[in-house]
């Protein structure tokens, strides 16, 4: 057998034989898929358990779920799919509709049935029909009700051609499995032969030759369009498990979600837009509650301040121009002195090196400031004004601890008002206790199409509103749809 070494690995051994020559060569072949799915299910699930155990509650163990629970199957029938694996495109929406699905099953047959084959030959229609009792299911012989009942007497999986063959016709596993191979390539030839051997079989079983020549060009039919149900039903649980996930735990599951997604900008906007219709809030970044990722955390209402309301926080790492190394600084820094105050307070704490100048930018852009530049009444373009200011104050305070030197305002204790929360920092206007005023230069603020265009270079989008926004009245006075309802019909807008 023809083999190589790859460079750098000393122990792996590569066998250059394609995968039906290993196969006759006698070895086993695995395909393995990696899906991102699974970072998403387990992402939700460590956002949902973190919260679970700081309420001293029972955390979620997937594998507990029940699977027939009729609130999930109700909003997939609905279509109301978003981030749900395998079930987002419009195809399958559509098909969803028509189906209906009530119990795992019909979801394990519907990631069988949806793909070329089946939807061409006519296979999904009739599933759906037999389904919803306006076709009769029929069984050609009493043995076949077992293996086909699940289907309403469609043959979707493999696992059934076989089974199929076994009950009828006396085949072993092995054996069955050969007639399925060859059932699934087509050839004449090898199906006249597999045919004789499937026939005579059913003889040695008392089975009529009619039903049995009527199974047999059953199964050829369904044998190309056959899928394999283990692999169906792997998929059907995580389609199950994501969708559960998204009908108990919406806020988590979109924040996983845009975690996964925060390098994709067009998900990251299709899923913050579905958020918002399902009235859950996203909102910007913010230097003192955003971790890394996306996260969630509670927020009082402003007309019940006793009420919390759980909410979407964009996540610094998803911020353009702010690497991961950035982030850890910055997040370093809040958790050893708490809070930041103000952008002076800011650059004066954090690692400079990590968080240059580019990145105080980006963050300024996004927004990420607007929760300590709002609290000392300064707008987003004078914080912006500030940060050559704050970055040489921030040097120069570096430089003199280095030195080993320091003001005699902090030799005596001063430079700080930590009852009034301020660090020797200043309101807007220059009011600050500290040895220096933090003063926010005057300059012209950003006009809202300003402002939007700076949130769309750093965050891939507009978080804060759109440019069309001033214009919906008149886009509704001369439109009777939109893109999204397009979309979701499968039109072309």
């Amino acid at each position: 057998m023809p083999c190589f070494r790859p460079a750098g690995d000393e122990d792996g051994i590569v066998t250059q034989y394609d995968k039906d020559m290993v196969e006759k060569a006698g070895l086993v072949k695995f395909d393995f898929l990696g899906l991102k799915t699974l970072t998403v299910i387990q992402t939700c699930l460590d956002i949902v358990n973190k919260e679970k155990a700081a309420a001293s509650q029972e955390i979620l163990d997937l594998s507990l779920i029940p699977l027939d629970d009729a609130s999930v199957y109700k909003m997939i029938s609905a279509a109301d799919v978003t981030g749900v694996f395998q079930l987002e495109s419009s195809g399958f929406r559509e098909l969803l509709k028509k189906l209906k699905p009530d119990c795992f099953e019909d979801i394990v047959a519907a990631g069988a049935l949806y793909r070329p084959g089946p939807l061409e030959g006519g296979m999904v229609d009739d599933f759906i029909e037999r389904k919803h009792g306006r076709k009769r299911v029929e069984y050609d012989h009493p043995s076949l009700e077992p293996i086909l009942k699940d289907t309403y007497g469609v043959i979707v999986y493999q696992e059934q051609v076989m089974q199929i063959s076994s009950a009828l016709a006396g085949y072993s596993l092995g054996k069955a499995d050969l007639l399925r191979r060859a059932m699934g390539k087509k050839k004449a030839e090898a199906m006249a032969k597999e045919k004789e051997a499937f026939l005579g079989g059913a003889k040695d079983k008392k089975i009529d030759a009619k039903i049995a020549e009527r199974v047999f060009d059953l199964m050829e039919k369904f044998a190309g369009y056959g899928f394999n149900r283990s692999h169906s039903a792997a998929y059907g649980l995580l389609t199950y498990q994501t969708a559960y996930l998204k009908r108990y735990f919406p806020v988590e599951f979109f924040a996983a979600l845009l975690t996964c997604d925060k390098d994709d900008t067009d998900a990251v906007v299709k899923f913050i837009s579905e958020a918002k219709s399902a009235a859950i809030s996203v909102l910007r970044p913010d230097v003192n509650e955003s971790d890394k990722d996306f996260s969630v955390i509670e927020q009082s209402e402003q007309e019940k301040q006793d009420k919390k309301n759980k909410v979407i926080r964009f996540g610094l790492g998803a911020v353009k121009g702010v690497g991961e190394g950035a982030v850890d600084v910055i997040k370093e820094a809040r958790d050893a002195g708490g809070p930041f105050l103000s952008i002076f307070d800011f650059c004066k704490r954090v690692d400079g090196r990590k968080v240059n100048r580019k990145v105080l930018e980006a963050l300024a852009k996004a927004g990420a400031f607007d929760g300590v530049a709002q609290g000392n009444g300064v707008s987003r373009a004078r914080l912006f004004l500030a940060i050559d200011m704050a970055t040489e104050r921030a040097a120069e305070a570096q430089r003199e601890r280095e030195s080993g030197q320091t003001s005699l305002l902090a030799l005596f204790g001063g430079g700080s008002d930590k009852k009034n929360g301020t660090n020797g920092t200043s309101n807007g206007n220059g009011n600050g206790h500290g040895l220096f005023e933090d003063k926010y230069p005057e300059g012209d603020e950003w006009m809202p199409k300003e402002l939007l265009a700076y949130e769309k270079e750093s965050l891939g989008f507009y978080i804060s509103g759109h440019p069309l926004d001033r214009f919906a009245s008149e886009i509704k006075r001369f439109t009777n749809t939109t893109a999204l309802a397009c979309f979701e019909k499968g039109e072309r807008a």
